[in-house]
């Protein structure tokens, strides 16, 4: 393997994470980010390229079901699997079509993974062979239950089988955890927190990267290359940052809005963990732009503005003109100005003859707008709804995932036609499962912050009316919708049609883990100090190869 050499090693990178925590700290710091040497920058890539070869010549030598399995599920947990789609998508049809030891548990639920996160409807009936004849799972190692567990979370409705493999596996993976030693209990106390279909993709390989680098396995091709992807990457993601931050200050000085949270970067944090390939670059900077709109919209009609204004800057958003401006108070016209001078950089952003989808960017707004009014109404007539799913009805379209997750096709090809977009706007179940997980999900994280203060009833409080719980039994039951949630779009990503391609399905499940991601621990948008870590290590912590 060949060695980079000292002049372009990482040891020089003066990218150091601003001292203290205050949101405001990384968007000063992005804002003054300096880029490598031309010559460092022309080393990497040229060195990317030459491994990214090597392992092409690895993927295309790789003829056994074990030995593919193991190599796509590797690529794919150090965010390497992108450069060979062809490639996997070839193996992965051969893996399917081939025979295997269907006696080795671990070689099965790998093999059922990797197919159904790949599209394959692959039948769950084959882990019915590792049970005995009391129906009890037979399961002698920690490998073999580690991927059992992963492969269960695959799962759709009524496949029973599965639904026991996660409380079997669980049960036992948390007893043998205190026994196991590291890389193992790594991987073990990993998949309790998150099981490995629903982590995010640039983080799990950030963790992976120092799990593969102790295997004795390993490949040190793949390994330095899973690295430097990881480096140039970040150099991407903060050349976007000190774009989108320049814009965030300016929206700040022409909006003068005093309440505005500084989150821009937690918000394209947000946006690479759904869409973190090099070639989304663009469509990172739009989204955080929609995202920081969507949520200062949000904290005017929840907490800042009045019933009045809220409903002045509702009409604004319906009408999306300038003749609108007179409508609202003074100190909502910069911001609404600046909103629609965004707005017509979108439509610039646009190849000529794809202008048109700006129409559906505004659409959504509105969507999101009407929703936030409703909302309003339950608020000032302190109703709470009668069930969850008339509560879900109607706060699943104001958490603001619809319409990132929407906003997101529009960069991305082709491939999505105008019929896609108007499938869409008719709010497919695929958009529904998501959106309802997310909204559970937020008002877990965030219902005891937001009741302290004049909010309408949340999702918590409305299933403790419908069924006489307690807030620790609501919230219980409130988990069990969201996995409900996930067997849905899984359900939904294992039946495309011609208006709803995979790629749709799979970007809404990409947006969901990041989703699940934030909310987990708490509302770490909100309370963004539980995930600066994470952020450093993202964005200016890069690998010493």
């Amino acid at each position: 393997m060949q060695s980079t050499p000292a002049a372009f090693s990482n040891e020089d990178d003066e990218r150091k994470a601003p001292t203290g925590f205050h949101p405001s700290l990384w968007g000063n710091f992005f804002l003054s980010y300096q880029p490598p040497t031309a010559p460092k920058h022309a080393y990497m890539k040229e060195r990317a390229k030459v491994l990214k070869e090597e392992v092409r010549n690895v993927v295309k030598g790789s003829n056994e079901v074990p030995v593919i399995l193991d190599l796509v599920i590797t690529l794919q947990r150090l965010g390497l699997d992108s450069y060979y789609k062809a490639e996997i998508d070839e193996l992965l049809c051969t893996v399917y079509n081939t025979d295997y030891n269907d006696k080795d548990l671990h070689l099965v639920s790998l093999r059922f993974y990797l197919l159904r996160k790949n599209g394959y409807d692959v039948s769950s009936d084959i882990f019915q062979h590792f049970k005995d004849k009391e129906g009890c799972f037979v399961v002698d190692d920690i490998k073999s239950l580690l991927s059992l567990y992963n492969a269960a979370y695959l799962r759709t409705h009524g496949e029973k089988v599965l639904d026991e493999a996660i409380v079997f596996t669980s049960n036992r993976l948390r007893s043998e955890l205190k026994h196991l030693k590291s890389p193992v209990a790594d991987e073990v106390s990993l998949a309790l927190d998150t099981p490995l279909f629903r982590r995010v993709r640039i983080i799990e390989t950030r963790n992976y990267i120092p799990i593969y680098e102790s295997a004795t396995t390993r490949n040190d091709a793949i390994l330095e290359f899973a690295k430097l992807n990881v480096n140039l990457l970040q150099l991407i993601y903060c050349e976007e940052l000190k774009t989108i931050t320049r814009w965030w200050k300016e929206l700040n000085f022409e909006s003068n809005l005093s309440f505005i949270r500084d989150r821009i970067v937690e918000m394209h944090f947000w946006m690479i963990g759904a869409c973190s390939e090099p070639h989304y670059s663009l469509l990172r900077i739009i989204l955080t732009k929609i995202t920081a709109f969507i949520t200062i919209l949000d904290d005017i009609f929840d907490t800042y503005g009045t019933t009045e204004e809220s409903m002045m800057i509702a009409k604004a958003i319906y009408m999306c003109n300038e003749s609108a401006t007179v409508l609202l108070p003074k100190y909502m016209r910069g911001f609404y100005l600046y909103y629609l001078k965004t707005f017509d950089s979108f439509e610039e952003a646009l190849c000529p003859n794809k202008s048109y989808l700006v129409f559906y960017l505004k659409e959504l707004f509105k969507m999101l707008i009407k929703g936030c009014s409703e909302e309003i109404k339950w608020r000032d007539d302190h109703y709470i709804p009668k069930t969850i799913e008339e509560h879900l009805e109607l706060s699943r379209t104001t958490v603001g995932a619809f319409q990132i997750a929407c906003a997101s096709f529009v960069w991305m090809g082709d491939f999505i036609t105008k019929e896609t977009f108007d499938c869409l706007l008719t709010y497919p179940e695929l958009l529904k499962s998501f959106t309802t997980c997310v909204r559970l999900s937020n008002d877990i994280a965030s219902t005891k912050r937001e009741q302290e203060g004049d909010h309408y009833a949340s999702t918590i409080q409305c299933y403790m009316l419908q069924h006489g719980t307690t807030v620790h039994e609501a919230c219980i039951g409130i988990k069990e919708l969201i996995e409900d949630s996930w067997k849905d779009m899984m359900k939904e990503y294992l039946t495309p049609t011609n208006l709803l391609p995979k790629i749709v399905a799979r970007t809404v499940i990409d947006f969901a883990r990041t989703g699940d991601y934030m909310y987990k621990q708490a509302d770490s948008f909100t309370i963004s100090h539980t995930i600066k870590d994470m952020i450093s290590s993202l964005y200016i912590e890069p690998y010493n190869i």
